[in-house]
């Protein structure tokens, strides 16, 4: 190609055009979910490079075990005598906040047993024979509460800090404060589960009107993890290299037409993080080089337990590589045990138990855990009553989440719920506070960590409104 003809297809050929023209032969070049529905932010911030804190960090990565739905926390984590004692009768402590009250019935005892576990005495539920075997290892958050009982607005509330739609998530505010590590791989990745998007969908790792850079990265199953990242068959290394840097020059010309927009900018390093991760992610998600034992250890050969700890074990290995953030979904929410809540948890806990214990004991014995945050929370929890004749309701205003590594407490249960476990009344925990205090671990002032919006600051914990505050107790 003469320069005369390559200088007319650069000014006269726009970005669009070609696009619109040939999208169809780029195939790999880019990660086509990256591309989709992102929103334009006030400034062109598309730095992934690792950046300071505000403050000494006692961790630098998380990985978030979300479980969808509510989990019981009298059935798994805070047990209740008193429940035992009135089970079958009418509610004695007065009114309850029921979503639905046209099936409240009465009091529902927990059907599992509950034990000391580790040397600390954790109390905890027979259905978590593994977590008990980290109990040394975690902090028992028993007095959290929320703002609302629709799954939706909690969901929200626990991944951005507002009931609303449209908001950042916390992983995208972690890494667009600090980053990441490696450059070859998104600093932000979602496992999701094959069987389909959680509730809410995306938004659980939206980065709302956040630079587009910043957004959760999902990663799925199958031969294609990625969407969108391998170039078609019959595609030489060299015609890639070559419509790489066409593409590349065209988006500069774009770019620099429209200075300051940060969803194009951020476009265009997903397009060179993408021709990074060509290489990179299939090698993070081939796990067949690791030790037997360490499958063993994630439950790998066993039905109930692959899926998940297939997923927990390429947690562990994104964290080794320097991913910043990396969060576990379950499909829709199968936690919310409106009826067969006994038998729900059974089957959950199957699933999910020996694998989230495994990662933390993953991360210890290699030396990562006191650098990673794993976290283990719901949106909500549920009632001490029964919904129907063996299910329980939503309930915001009483529910458990543990922590372990990342510099927070080992073996430490904090605050309590009443003796119905219905209501959060020692040393409560907002969720705007486990936030302020997450931060803290990664050395993040959450009254600094702000972005400019709607001609204001804006942050995560929006601490003047909502009154959060850092929880030392929770950290060592």
């Amino acid at each position: 190609m003469s320069h005369e003809l390559n200088r007319q297809i650069t000014t006269e050929l726009t970005r669009r055009s070609f696009l619109g023209r040939y999208a169809g032969s780029l195939g790999g070049l880019a990660l086509a979910h990256l591309l989709a529905n992102q929103q334009s932010a006030s400034a062109a911030t598309t730095d992934l490079q690792p950046g300071a804190t505000h403050f000494t960090p006692k961790a630098k990565n998380v990985i978030c075990l979300f479980q969808h739905g509510g989990p019981s926390q009298m059935d798994l984590f805070d047990p209740k005598p008193m429940l035992e004692k009135f089970h079958g009768k009418p509610y004695p402590s007065g009114e309850l906040e029921i979503h639905f009250t046209n099936q409240a019935g009465n009091v529902l005892g927990s059907p599992f047993k509950f034990a000391p576990a580790g040397q600390c005495g954790m109390q905890l539920s027979e259905v978590l024979p593994y977590t008990a075997r980290i109990a040394d290892d975690i902090t028992l958050i028993r007095s959290m509460n929320t703002e609302s009982v629709d799954h939706e607005a909690a969901l929200r509330l626990i991944h951005s800090g507002k009931i609303f739609a449209g908001l950042p998530t916390w992983g995208s505010w972690v890494t667009y404060a600090l980053g990441s590590e490696n450059q070859n791989l998104p600093a932000y990745v979602v496992l999701g589960d094959p069987g389909g998007l959680p509730i809410d969908g995306t938004r659980n790792w939206s980065a709302g009107w956040l630079p587009a850079i910043f957004q959760g990265t999902p990663f799925g199953s199958g031969k294609s993890p990625v969407v969108n990242l391998q170039p078609p068959e019959g595609s030489s290394p060299a015609a890639r290299r070559n419509q790489l840097a066409f593409l590349e020059q065209l988006n500069r010309a774009h770019l620099s037409r429209h200075p300051g927009n940060s969803e194009l900018a951020a476009r265009l390093a997903n397009f060179e993080t993408a021709a990074r991760m060509q290489t990179s992610v299939p090698e993070v998600l081939d796990i067949s080089g690791e030790p037997a034992e360490t499958k063993e250890l994630y439950g790998l050969n066993e039905d109930a337990t692959r899926e998940y700890g297939t997923r927990c074990l390429i947690a562990r290995r994104l964290i080794e590589r320097g991913v910043r953030f990396v969060q576990l979904f379950l499909s829709s929410q199968p936690w919310d045990t409106h009826s067969k809540n006994a038998e729900s948890l059974k089957g959950l806990c199957a699933k999910t138990d020996r694998p989230s214990a495994a990662l933390v004991e993953d991360l210890k014995r290699r030396g990562l855990l006191d650098d990673t945050i794993v976290m283990w929370t719901g949106e909500f929890g549920r009632l001490p009553i029964s919904q129907g004749s063996d299910g329980r309701d939503h309930n915001r205003r009483g529910f458990s989440t543990w922590l372990a590594g990342g510099g927070f407490k080992r073996g430490y249960v904090h605050g309590a719920t009443d003796d119905f476990g219905y209501e959060a009344v020692e040393k409560v925990v907002t969720v705007h506070d486990l936030h302020a205090t997450l931060l803290a671990a990664l050395g993040l002032d959450h009254h600094r960590l702000a972005y400019p919006h709607d001609g204001r600051p804006t942050s995560l914990t929006d601490a003047e409104v909502t009154g959060a505050k850092v929880v030392p107790e929770l950290l060592a």
